[in-house]
C-alpha cells in the first residue's frame, strides 16, 4: 500500500505530500536525492545514508577480516611507540 500519491505536472514537477515531508524532515530549500536500487526508485533527504551505504563505501569487498584481540593490542602499542619515540 502506498504512503501517498503525487501528480506530475507538464513541467516535470511534483509536490511532496505533507506526510512525506514530515517523515523526511524536509522543507523549502531541502535537497532530495533520487537513487535506483533493485529496479526501484528510492527518494531520500540528501546527506542521509543507511548503515548499508556506509558499510559498502568503507568495505567494497565485503566485511573486513576478523582480528584477534592480541593483534589489536599490539597495533595500539606500536602506534604509541611511534607517536612518542624520541627523534
Amino acid at each position: 500500500m502506498a504512503l501517498a500519491h503525487s501528480k506530475l505536472t507538464a513541467q516535470g514537477q511534483i509536490s511532496v505530500p505533507s506526510a512525506i515531508r514530515k517523515k523526511l524532515g524536509v522543507g523549502p530549500g531541502s535537497v532530495l536525492e533520487w537513487d535506483e536500487q533493485n529496479h526501484q526508485i528510492v527518494v531520500r533527504k540528501a546527506g542521509r545514508h543507511t548503515l548499508a551505504d556506509v558499510h559498502q563505501a568503507l568495505f567494497p569487498d565485503g566485511s573486513p577480516k576478523q582480528k584477534r584481540f592480541t593483534s589489536v593490542k599490539e597495533g595500539i602499542r606500536k602506534h604509541i611507540r611511534q607517536k612518542h619515540a624520541r627523534r
